[in-house]
């Protein structure tokens, strides 16, 4: 039985990269998201970098609303009426370079729903039986807009440049991103702002595998320093660009969630949450203490040193935090959402009031 605290918002756009792609990736570019992904909740690939469900799943679940269709993917009569999802894996806020796995940079996203909001409209005034699967006009300006992405930014940059190179560019990563929540989106009537800032990077199987070989280069908790503390830079200068739209926008409604502290409690005191492996993939090649092989990604079979061998995933998915040595589990995303459900590391408690309440 649900029970409404107050009227939803009426529709969700969603941007950002991987950690909430519904299949944008996977739709547009044909990137390879086989199994065992979506295992868990699905029963099959759904498109997510995950064995089940994500954050935004979990959210708009919150919402009473479906899971966000993928502005790219149009096989399957996807109905956009309650919101669109234009995330991207790999997605970056700066431009995408030639190397990119992802051309779907933050400005790209943008654009795209520009292009979505365009096209609707125009289809809407056509007809009105659009009116099924397509968001109305007013749905724009009252819809929630949802931003979680950076992470990529600041992971390419440490592949050509150190720490401190990493942290002067990210002021030029955030006027990129403030330029496309001020200058094109609420210029386009967008009012209600959600931002995730990012998670502790430093504690990704994959990041540990390659940057923290040296002890020395550790926290206590086995994470790589120098990748989490370039993280909490970037989102103490993202909340500050938080604060000051709200104050240059006083119509606009700014929620930041604080997910890099939900996702370190969750790393720091994983037992008491029940989880029994805070930093090894559950589903990848290796074994101990990471279970994370570059060379071989979930899922993936490869002749290694002359033996042919596959990343499979853990026997028990929820006693894991970590996926695949870059994305979280279902288990560990709905801790996640359920702390921002919460509100305790938000500006705007507590968030359930917004959402839909489950009563049991």
């Amino acid at each position: 039985m649900r029970a409404r605290a107050k009227d939803c918002y009426p529709a969700v756009f969603n941007f950002g990269d991987s950690n909430s792609d519904t299949g944008g990736l996977v739709a547009g570019v044909a990137f390879p998201v086989g199994p065992p992904n979506g295992q868990t909740y699905f029963q099959k690939p759904s498109g997510r970098f995950c064995d089940g469900r994500l954050i935004i799943d979990f959210l708009m679940d919150a919402m009473d609303r479906p899971f966000l269709s993928p502005y790219l993917d149009s096989v399957g009569a996807p109905n956009f009426q309650k919101g669109c999802n234009f995330a991207a894996g790999g997605s970056t806020i700066l431009p995408a370079n030639a190397a990119s796995v992802c051309p779907f940079s933050f400005g790209i996203q943008v654009a795209q729903f520009l292009r979505f909001k365009d096209r609707v409209l125009k289809l809407l005034a056509k007809d009105e039986k659009f009116q099924k699967y397509l968001p109305l006009e007013d749905y724009f300006k009252q819809g929630l807009y949802m931003f979680d992405v950076g992470q990529n930014d600041i992971d390419g940059a440490f592949n050509s440049k150190s720490e401190d190179q990493v942290i002067a560019s990210i002021p030029t990563i955030l006027s990129e991103f403030e330029a496309g929540i001020k200058v094109r989106l609420y210029t386009e009537g967008a009012r209600n702002f959600w931002f995730h800032n990012t998670g502790p990077l430093g504690c990704l199987p994959r990041i540990i595998a390659t940057f923290g070989k040296d002890p020395s280069k550790l926290d206590q908790l086995g994470c790589v320093d120098s990748h989490n503390r370039a993280a909490n830079v970037f989102n103490s200068q993202l909340h500050d660009l938080c604060t000051k739209f709200q104050g240059q926008f006083p119509d606009a409604s700014v929620t930041f969630v604080d997910v890099f502290s939900i996702k370190m409690n969750l790393i720091s005191n994983f037992a008491q949450y029940g989880f029994k492996q805070p930093l090894a993939a559950c589903c990848g090649y290796g074994g101990p203490p990471l279970n994370f092989d570059n060379r071989i990604a979930c899922g993936q079979t490869k002749i290694l040193n002359g033996s042919r061998v596959t990343g499979i995933p853990c026997n028990n998915t929820a006693e894991y935090v970590n996926w695949d040595g870059v994305h979280y589990t279902e288990a560990a995303n709905r801790y996640v959402s359920d702390q921002i459900l919460a509100g305790n590391y938000s500006n705007q408690s507590p968030l359930s009031e917004t959402f839909v309440i489950k009563v049991e």
